[in-house]
C-alpha cells in the first residue's frame, strides 16, 4: 500500500499547486518593504491600486501609546502572504517596479488581496497625482472600512497615506519656489 501511495504520488503532475501561466506564487521568505511592497529575486513588486500606512508615521493606539502606522500594515500582509499564499499575475512596470495584481484563494474563494487588505483596514486605495482612485472599487473598500472603523481606521488619529504624501510634495513644491 505505502509502495503504490509513493508511486501514485510520483507520478502526479508537480503543476497542480503551481501558479496559472502568466502568475507567480507568492511565498513566504520574500522581503517585505512595507505593507504592499515587497522585494523577490532582486525585483521589487508592488500591489496595484493600493497603498498602505507610511512606516515611520504614527497613530495612538487605545492605550495613548505612539505606535508606527507602516508596521500593522506589514504585519497583515505577511500574515496572508502565509496563510493564502496568493498568485500574483504583473500589470505594468514602471521605474523598476512591477505593478501586480495578487489573489489569494480562502477556501473555494478566490480574493482580490489588494481588496482583502483595504477592506480589513489596514491599507488604503492608492490615489493619482489628481487625488483619484487608480482602481475606483479600492476607493469603495476603503470608504466601508473606515465606515465599519475597521483595522487602522479605529484609531482617531490614522490619516491617509496620500495626504501626508500630498503634504510632503507641497512642502518640497514650496521649499524649491523660495
Amino acid at each position: 500500500m505505502r509502495r503504490a501511495l509513493s508511486l501514485l504520488l510520483a507520478l502526479l503532475p508537480t503543476s497542480v499547486s503551481a501558479a496559472p501561466a502568466g502568475y507567480f506564487d507568492l511565498l513566504p521568505g520574500v522581503t517585505l518593504e512595507t505593507g504592499e511592497t515587497w522585494v523577490s529575486n532582486g525585483e521589487r513588486f508592488r500591489l496595484y491600486g493600493a497603498q498602505s500606512c507610511l512606516r515611520g508615521t504614527a497613530y495612538t493606539d487605545k492605550h495613548g501609546q505612539k505606535r508606527d502606522c507602516g508596521e500593522p500594515s506589514l504585519a497583515v500582509l505577511a500574515a496572508y502572504i502565509k496563510d493564502t499564499k496568493p498568485v500574483c499575475a504583473p500589470v505594468v512596470k514602471k521605474d523598476s517596479i512591477a505593478y501586480v495584481v495578487c489573489y489569494a484563494t480562502v477556501g473555494k474563494q478566490r480574493l482580490d488581496l489588494a481588496n482583502v487588505l483595504i477592506t480589513s483596514g489596514y491599507a488604503f486605495a492608492a490615489l493619482n497625482g489628481e487625488g483619484m482612485p487608480y482602481h475606483v472599487p479600492y476607493a469603495v473598500a476603503e470608504k466601508l472600512a473606515r465606515d465599519k472603523r475597521a483595522g487602522l481606521w479605529q484609531f482617531e488619529d490614522v490619516q491617509h497615506p496620500a495626504i501626508l504624501l500630498s503634504r510632503e510634495v507641497n512642502a518640497r513644491t514650496k521649499k524649491a519656489d523660495q
